[in-house]
Parts: C-alpha cells; structure tokens; sequence
C-alpha cells in the first residue's frame, strides 16, 4: 500500500512557485543598484524666459530652445551607470505657431547634464517622433557619466540640438 505524502507535496509545490519569485526580487534589486537617474514627467520648451526688453531665450546650460513652444503630455526615463538610457515620450507636440498639435516631422535624442557635462546619445541615432508625439530613446550616453549632480537635467533635443522638453527628475534616496 502506498503512503501518501501530501504536506511533503505540497511544500515541493510551493517551493517550486517562491523560488522564481524570490529570483524575480533579487534581479529587480540588483537593477535598482544600477540606476543612476530617473525622470518622471515632462516640461515643453517655452522658447523666451523673459520678455525683456530684449527677449532672453530659454537656454539651458549652453543649449538652446525650439523656436516654437512644445507641449509633453507624459515623459519616463531611466539611467543606469552604465550609460544606458531608455525614455518614454508621449505627446511631444507643437503648442503654437502653423504646426500647432503636430509633431513638426521632428526627429528625437536624449541628453544627460549633470553639472557642466553634457552626456548625449548620438544625435545619427535620433527617433522620428510618431504622428501622435509618441516616442522611445533606447541607447547610449557618451560620455557614459559617472556620477551626477544633485539636480541632472534630461533634455529632448532635435537633430539641430534645439531642445523641446525637459524631464522632471526623481529624487532616489
């Protein structure tokens, strides 16, 4: 006659269902170990920062603004220490002029300023901004930074190296 072990089959069973979600825990840790950066929302570039007389542009650290306000409905990035960035836009799109709502056939790169240094990804590698405004950065900084400044700017730049929105960061602690 066969005897049954079921609370030993059962705890088999649930070893087998923690062990992968214990794995999962421990690699989204390791990669929270490795991020330098977050930014969480976005600002649309408002080309004049003061009227003046004269009008003073919007430059930020040396870059200038679009000429044309911008709008950003939504903005996530990531930077690991590795120079990895990964931006989420949704939304980038006019906010005046002829083209308002259109995404002014404008393609996209990300820049990382901390301080005086200026870490971009490759402005050959720049992604077409969707109809809708939508877009995805996915590659590398250079210089790969290697610390940052307590307040990092992420700036969305054209192929020109106007900027169009700014990311808000995330204070990681």
């Amino acid at each position: 006659m066969k005897r049954k072990n079921y609370p030993i089959r059962k705890m088999g069973i649930a070893a087998a269902l923690v062990v992968p979600v214990l794995a999962l825990l421990f690699a989204s840790s390791a990669m929270a170990d490795d991020v330098l950066a977050r930014f969480n929302g976005g600002i649309g570039v408002i080309p004049v920062s003061s009227l003046g007389p004269p009008a003073v542009a919007n430059v930020v650290q040396g870059i200038q603004p679009a000429g044309t306000p911008w709008r950003i409905r939504a903005l996530k990035a990531v930077v690991t220490k590795n120079g990895r960035i990964r931006v989420e836009g949704r939304g980038l799109l006019l906010a005046g002029g002829n083209g308002i709502g259109t995404n002014g056939g404008q393609k996209v790169f990300a820049s990382l300023i901390s301080g005086t240094t200026v870490s971009s990804t490759p402005s050959a590698n720049a992604v077409a901004l969707a109809d809708d405004g939508n877009f995805t950065i996915d590659d590398v900084l250079s210089p790969v930074p290697s610390s940052l400044s307590q307040t990092p700017i992420l700036l969305i730049r054209n192929e020109a190296g106007t900027w169009f929105a700014a990311g808000i960061p995330v204070v990681i602690e």
